[in-house]
């Protein structure tokens, strides 16, 4: 099983994988292997633990619950690495990296173990000055991914009116979990792993922190560097000042990544739309939603092999029920 490190593309290494004489014994020496390193101390280790998830998506995981190891970045900049399953909960190390002049540490006082049954949360893995060994190694990221949801909420900034702070909640408990349990990531294709919608709320906590967003006319056709220009046609500057105004479009739609399956928009809500009541905030969103999803479809559609009629299908019919859920 060692040849799976000497192996650098992912083609390779399922031609490799899929030529073993049992793809079931296969599987759970990898696995073995994967739990061996599933609490990696240095850069060497996570990196070897990014080839046996490779290899492993490869095999299917059979009995065991699939992850996915994913190097990002902490809210200090810092490398981040851990291990997410379909859900996009973190199990097993979860690691920050400190980074040196000759390479990267584990930082261990930020780092945690996620029980991968649950049980005992997060548990800190060491003291707040402990750091594993330096290495001057790059940290990887898986590059083929799990099947999961492909449709992924977030939101820009915590902020928000507190009309829509429900709306928030629902998305978080309802819709979000709808999701991730009933979309069918299986039947879709693997050239996307994820359509990121980032929904930015206006919001107006006190007059030194506010942002109202104003939603340019689609037939204007702005580009970002023009929005100040035409807000300054439409209000006064201390118009602006006083009550946060910001022109921006609607949708903005990111380019696709295709090292990482990613597409992503920002979807922006005025003021007016947090003082709609609860059931016209969903309505509305749904709307947004869809349009978003719909649209990146049509611009992907033609360059990749993936079934975007049957993920919208799928995606329309779970937030047609959360829509009119009360």
């Amino acid at each position: 099983m060692n040849k799976i490190f000497e192996i650098s593309g992912i083609e390779e290494l399922r031609m490799f994988l899929m030529e073993l004489p049992d793809i079931s014994i296969t599987r759970e020496r990898l696995y073995a292997m994967f739990l061996e390193h599933s609490r990696y101390s240095n850069a060497t280790e996570w990196n070897e633990a990014v080839r046996i998830c490779e290899a492993l998506a490869i095999t299917g995981w059979g009995d065991h619950e699939p992850v996915e190891a994913t190097r990002g970045v902490y809210f200090n900049g810092n490398p981040n690495t851990y291990f997410l399953n379909r859900d996009a909960r973190p199990l097993f190390m979860d690691a920050v990296w400190s980074v040196r002049k000759d390479g990267v540490a584990i930082d261990l006082g930020r780092s945690f173990f996620h029980d991968p049954a649950g049980c005992g949360g997060a548990v800190p893995v060491a003291g707040a000055a402990a750091f594993g060994p330096t290495q001057n190694v790059a940290l990887r990221s898986q590059r083929n991914w799990i099947p999961k949801n492909p449709i992924r909420i977030t939101r820009g900034l915590a902020n928000c009116y507190e009309t829509s702070r429900p709306l928030i909640e629902s998305l978080e408990k309802e819709l979000t979990p709808a999701l991730n349990r009933r979309m069918r990531p299986m039947l879709y294709g693997s050239d996307v792993d994820a359509i990121r919608l980032n929904i930015s709320f206006s919001f107006y906590d006190n007059y030194h922190c506010k942002t109202n967003y104003i939603i340019a006319d689609e037939a204007w056709k702005l580009k970002p560097k023009d929005c100040h220009a035409r807000l300054l046609e439409m209000y006064t500057q201390k118009e602006i000042e006083d009550n946060g105004y910001y022109l921006r479009n609607r949708f903005t739609y990111g380019p696709f990544r295709k090292a990482t399956g990613t597409a992503r928009v920002g979807i922006v809500l005025e003021k007016e739309f947090s003082q709609q009541t609860l059931q016209r905030q969903k309505h509305l969103l749904s709307e947004y939603l869809l349009h978003a999803v719909e649209h990146t479809a049509e611009r992907l559609a033609p360059k990749l092999c993936y079934d975007f009629p049957l993920m919208i299908a799928d995606f329309k019919a779970i937030l047609s029920e959360w829509d009119v859920k009360r």
